[in-house]
């Protein structure tokens, strides 16, 4: 906000400044008094400026003060021998005077001093950090085949305090020749302004890049088939999912979910827009690690729940070598496995084939059972745990469980292909299989079915 300033009338601040220039000492207090009261009915409140009229300043006061002083001064006496003890009275009595009027004076000069002083060093406008953080922001926006190193400096021998990705966003701090200082994230330094986009350019490729997504606060949300409360729902949505937004219009928000789009009512929702941001060399690192120590327990963990299946498959074996429907029931399970592909790690692809044996099963909004029912996240999650991984049962919260791989193109069987309120478990030859919508219950699709917004893998 805006402080505004005001002006002292020129009537208070004759009174201020004059009303002691020629009144004897006994009125002085009450001169004084009355001068105060004078400038207190037109200080402004705290935090706002003051501008004195006719250029009359704090110093200027004093001097006049000063100069009123000096021309009441008593001259030196000079008198007869007879006279002389008479004149020491009158002088001693003067100066009494003189001195009672002095001091009145200067207590007057200093309350007038205190009660002014202080406002007028107060600057004429003050403009909050928010608002001028805000007229300085410049858009930019990086343009690289990966990303960019920022420095310390603006210099290439200047240390390395970050990395800015390609389609990061940030603002424009200054300019240093031709360096740009920016900020993005938490992350400020120096970047070659050849890497950036600025003005109307900037914003073109931010509206193309930005995800704009509705987070669901509320327990249940209700998709419907059109703008309105009264419109069919299509399907259900648990609060804290990030859905993506396709529109907006009269109070409703038009978002992709796995039964198709629809319309939910804006109350319900936070709609905000999402941007790739600088990274610095401490989150880089702690991010790294963090990942890597999801690939390590995850690996410890699969490896344990493969050596319990092993152990139950033998000793199931042993028992029941003489069923004669055990070569059926093998080759049902070998038939639905045909479509799994054979690339990526041993973990993923178990994780692949252990999957693709409950196709034709129910969906169930809520549900986490494999054979009963169970909604998307549900049953990647009860998919997980069987290889002793516990992931959240939540497609939002899956897109950021082990590490990102990029692109379908890299995606290899096991990894979670996270898409608009969905996930998915990747079975390789760019097919997922996952719990999709109570019409279809669990099945295999094409995993360009619709546009996914993360592929994340687990091991």
């Amino acid at each position: 906000m805006h402080y505004h300033k005001i002006k002292m009338t020129a009537a208070a601040m004759a009174m201020a400044v004059l009303v002691t220039g020629n009144m004897p000492a006994a009125e002085l207090n009450t001169a004084t008094v009355s001068a105060k009261s004078a400038i207190s009915a037109v200080l402004p409140a705290a935090g706002v400026g003051l501008v004195l009229n006719d250029g009359v300043s704090v110093s200027q006061i004093r001097e006049e003060i000063k100069k009123r002083k000096e021309e009441k001064e008593p001259a030196e006496p000079v008198a007869s021998s007879d006279t002389k003890a008479s004149v020491t009275q009158t002088v001693a009595e003067s100066a009494t005077e003189a001195e009672a009027a002095v001091e009145a004076e200067s207590t007057a000069e200093t309350e007038i001093i205190e009660a002014v002083e202080p406002v007028l060093k107060e600057p004429e406008t003050k403009i909050s950090d928010e608002e001028r953080e805000k007229e300085q922001d410049v858009l930019i926006i990086a343009q690289v085949n990966d990303y960019v190193n920022i420095r310390s400096t603006a210099s290439t021998d200047g240390e390395i305090v970050g990395k800015l990705y390609n389609n990061s966003v940030g603002t424009l701090v200054a300019k240093d020749g031709d360096w740009y200082q920016v900020k993005s994230g938490s992350v400020e330094g120096y970047v070659k302004a050849e890497y950036f986009k600025t003005g109307d350019e900037a914003e073109k490729i931010a509206d193309e890049v930005g995800q704009k997504m509705a987070t669901v606060n509320t327990e249940t949300l209700k998709v419907r088939s059109d703008a309105s409360l009264e419109a069919s729902v299509i399907g259900l949505v648990p609060g804290g999912e990030e859905l993506s937004v396709l529109d907006e219009e009269n109070g409703f928000v038009k978002v992709s979910i796995e039964e198709g789009d629809g319309w939910v009512s804006e109350d319900y929702v936070v709609v905000a827009t999402e941007y790739v941001t600088a990274e610095s060399i401490e989150e880089e690192k702690a991010r790294i690690a963090e990942e890597e120590k999801a690939r390590e327990d995850a690996k410890k963990a699969a490896q344990a729940a493969e050596e319990r299946m092993k152990a139950k498959e033998k000793a199931k074996e042993g028992k029941n070598a003489e069923i004669t429907d055990k070569s059926t029931s093998s080759e049902s399970t070998a038939s639905q496995q045909v479509t799994v592909s054979s690339s990526g790690s041993g973990l993923g692809q178990s994780v692949a084939n252990y999957a693709v044996q409950f196709v034709g099963n129910p969906y169930v909004y809520g549900g986490t059972s494999l054979t009963n029912g169970a909604d998307c996240s549900g049953f990647v999650m009860s998919v997980y745990k069987n290889f002793g991984v516990s992931l959240p049962h939540s497609s939002t919260s899956d897109r950021y469980v082990g590490y990102n791989v990029g692109s379908l193109a890299n995606a290899q069987p096991g990894d979670l292909v996270c898409y608009s309120g969905h996930v998915a478990i990747y079975i390789g030859g760019g097919q997922i299989v996952h719990a999709s919508t109570e019409a279809t219950g669990i099945k295999i699709s094409n995993a360009s079915y619709r546009t996914p917004v993360a592929i994340r893998r687990i091991f």
